[in-house]
């Protein structure tokens, strides 16, 4: 019997969908990330992605249309 964290395989499966939509040119923010991949941990994944995967995955504040402020992430494709 082997020992399967799913925490662990949630979160790889999260990085790899997150890559991918960020490959892809989309933004992403945290509420985004919650309705597309059911991810709570936005932040966490982004810094799983940019430390292990050495994406350069940059953020800028952006205005809801509520007038909330929010961290949208995105990848810089000029590297």
């Amino acid at each position: 019997m082997t020992n399967v964290n799913d925490n662990e395989l949630s979160a790889r499966t999260q990085n790899k969908m997150i890559a991918a939509w960020l490959e892809a040119g989309s933004t992403l923010t945290s509420l985004e990330a919650l309705r597309h991949f059911g991810c709570m941990r936005l932040a966490s994944r982004i810094y799983d992605l940019r430390s292990q995967h050495g994406m350069d995955i940059r953020n800028r504040r952006v205005k809801t249309a509520t007038g909330k402020t929010v961290c949208e992430y995105y990848l810089n494709m000029e590297s």
